[in-house]
């Protein structure tokens, strides 16, 4: 088991490898498909904020949050796999969902040393995990917005790095 503290630096996403154990401690953010499209348009557009300038050294994961849990969502939805490439070129090192993602992606992970990881679908574990939460953007999309969470040991299992794929073997060229 790998011990992730964020902000998480290069270094750390070099050495980790698909089918790895990684456990994430510090500040990770929520997003699905209300908020990561508004996220990519702003990076795209080079709208320059402060909520984007934080995403350096980040982990997202692809959920909503309400009182009742959260957990991943699909991560190959399109409005959530859109985002990833954009997302990880202003700094988010580790995106979080379920589900496999395509080529195009893994390669987008792979240029901006970014990595998949894979939780499961277990509200009441990750649940267990959150110290405390707050809306950070996009109040207006209910369980939808943007949440910062302070967590302590969320497990998860990379599933693509450095152009490789838990969901298949070969290597991405």
């Amino acid at each position: 088991m790998t011990v992730i503290r964020t902000p998480v630096d290069d270094d750390v996403i070099r050495r980790l490898r698909v089918g790895d154990s990684i456990e994430i401690h510090g500040k990770i953010f929520t997003g699905r498909d209300a908020v990561l499209p508004v996220l990519q348009r702003m990076i795209v557009e080079k709208n320059p904020n402060e909520l984007i300038s934080r995403l350096k050294g980040a982990v997202i994961i692809h959920a909503g949050f309400s009182v009742a849990g959260f957990g991943p969502t699909t991560s190959n939805k399109e409005a959530i796999e859109n985002s990833i490439p954009a997302l990880a070129s202003v700094g988010v090192k580790i995106h979080i969902g379920k589900g496999s993602l395509s080529e195009k992606t893994m390669k987008a992970l792979e240029r901006f040393n970014s990595i998949f990881a894979v939780t499961p679908p277990v509200t009441a574990l990750l649940m267990e995990k959150v110290n405390s939460k707050r809306v950070v953007a996009f109040e207006n999309e209910g369980m939808e917005a943007m949440h910062e969470l302070e967590v302590e040991g969320i497990p998860a299992i990379v599933a693509i790095a450095h152009g490789e794929s838990i969901f298949g073997s070969r290597k991405v060229e």
